[in-house]
């Protein structure tokens, strides 16, 4: 990476827990810094150019929007690779593409597919081991409700048992009515999991227009403690 450049990794629970939203979110929050790309190494059930890589950069305004590869299947990477006979990127591939993109932007969003063991490559390797290659900064997104706790717990340490750095939790989809289950896990998500909540981002966000988004998004994110 170039000196001065921040590569920050966002991952999830689960998919549908909010990753694209929240990356969008820190896009936003990262223009104020300088340039932005965003890197999504694999997407899959999408058109080429219609994925999560393109609704990033039309939410935030970001410069450049990347993708390692475009999978029509709505299916895991590799299934939909070998479904489609495509070859994906290896993880050389994908820390070459973010160290290109780090010496063109101030700041570099890497978005993950799926959950946080969903192989990205042939060889099985996920979103864990492109951000320890890239020692680069985690971001875990979760959920509100039930099974929250459980879920955060084992992603946060699949990830750091190797050798990932967690910056902290985002909570997705926060209801404007939060029942007790998501009120609790705000308290109990950092003791289970060792990492701070950095934000929780409401419910329903996807219906604003893209100018209110970027003016909102500042009030879901804390980035005091972390963001270099």
């Amino acid at each position: 990476m170039t000196v001065g450049s921040h590569v920050i990794v966002v991952t999830g629970t689960d998919t549908g827990v909010g990753k694209t939203v929240a990356t969008s979110a820190l896009a936003v929050l990262a223009r104020t810094r300088g340039r932005v790309a965003v890197y999504k190494p694999v997407q899959t059930g999408t058109s080429i150019g219609d994925g999560d890589a393109q609704e990033v950069r039309r939410w935030s305004g970001i410069d450049t929007a990347d993708v390692g590869a475009e999978l029509s299947e709505p299916l895991a990477p590799v299934t939909a690779a070998r479904r489609e006979q495509r070859q994906l990127p290896s993880l050389d591939a994908h820390v070459r593409t973010v160290q290109e993109l780090a010496a063109t932007h101030e700041t570099v969003l890497v978005e993950g597919a799926g959950g946080v063991l969903v192989a990205l490559t042939e060889a099985g390797e996920g979103v864990a081991e492109v951000a320890a290659a890239l020692d680069a900064d985690m971001v875990v997104v979760t959920r509100a409700g039930l099974g929250t706790l459980n879920h955060t717990a084992l992603t946060t340490e699949a990830l750091r048992s190797r050798g990932c750095r967690v910056r902290g939790l985002i909570v997705g989809s926060w209801p404007t009515q939060p029942d007790l289950a998501a009120l609790c896990n705000i308290d109990d998500l950092p003791r289970v999991t060792g990492a701070k909540i950095l934000g929780r981002i409401p419910e329903g966000i996807d219906s604003l227009p893209v100018t209110e988004f970027r003016d909102r998004a500042p009030e879901w994110i804390d980035t005091v403690g972390w963001w270099v």
